[in-house]
């Protein structure tokens, strides 16, 4: 199976019109606050540091620089081919490179896998933006893509993320600028159960090694200057060796 048409058509519109100045989509934080973060979570676990990391809905590719940074080979790899050319603009020195892929497709997971081998896999808030008949796909790509020897790591946000969406979605002056597109284009986040997550993971035959709490860091502002964060939930992934 492959994701809807409509969802990819909505990724393509707001990728197509979001603006290619660093911190202008809302969930565009700078590295140091999110990737950076992330990756003082992920690298005790990772059995074999030199394998392959894939950014696994990469955007624009803020992340995926950053990582490139630190580890020999990176794939920014997302659905939407308007992201891609983002990425790459944002990338003139070939950093990382960067591939459509629909991770809900099984075929183009496995071909992925079988052109890096096991791979580890770094995904941000993609699962739950997911539609819910494909979420355990994406999960078994996820599994496809690191194999035997590869680690994954997940940060999604939390069931306590949704009134903080709410309620800045229905804020009498309206939504913020930078997440007013993200509603406009019906990209709304979806509703996942806190233990969901892992429950995908391990329909797709992964075990998870750790997890915990820790803020999504957006690029929007309240509105007493402080920096909009949301609720979410991170998790370390693999098969046990």
């Amino acid at each position: 199976m492959s994701v809807t048409s409509r969802y990819r058509e909505a990724w393509e519109g707001f990728w197509r019109e979001a603006p290619e100045d660093p911190g202008a989509v809302f969930w565009d934080a700078e590295p140091a606050l999110t990737a950076g973060v992330h990756l003082a979570l992920f690298e005790p676990y990772l059995a074999d540091p030199g394998l392959a990391m894939v950014d696994l809905g990469c955007g624009n590719g803020t992340q995926t620089r950053f990582l490139a940074e630190r580890f020999g080979h990176v794939v920014g790899a997302d659905l939407s081919d308007a992201a891609v050319e983002h990425a790459r603009h944002a990338d003139p020195a070939g950093q990382a490179t960067y591939r459509v892929l629909d991770a809900v497709d099984k075929g183009e997971t496995e071909t992925l896998h079988a052109e890096l081998g096991d791979a580890n896999v770094y995904m941000r808030g993609v699962l739950h933006q997911a539609e819910p008949d494909d979420r355990q796909p994406m999960a078994d790509g996820i599994a496809a893509l690191v194999g035997e020897r590869g680690r994954a790591f997940l940060v999604e946000l939390a069931e306590a993320a949704k009134p903080v969406l709410l309620g800045l979605a229905q804020s009498p002056a309206g939504p913020p600028p930078k997440l007013a597109p993200v509603f406009q284009h019906g990209l709304a986040p979806g509703e996942v159960a806190d233990d969901a997550v892992p429950g995908y993971l391990r329909a797709a035959g992964l075990t998870v090694l750790a997890s915990g709490e820790l803020p999504l860091t957006t690029t929007e502002y309240a509105a007493d200057g402080s920096r909009i964060q949301l609720p979410s939930k991170w998790l370390v992934a693999g098969r046990r060796t």
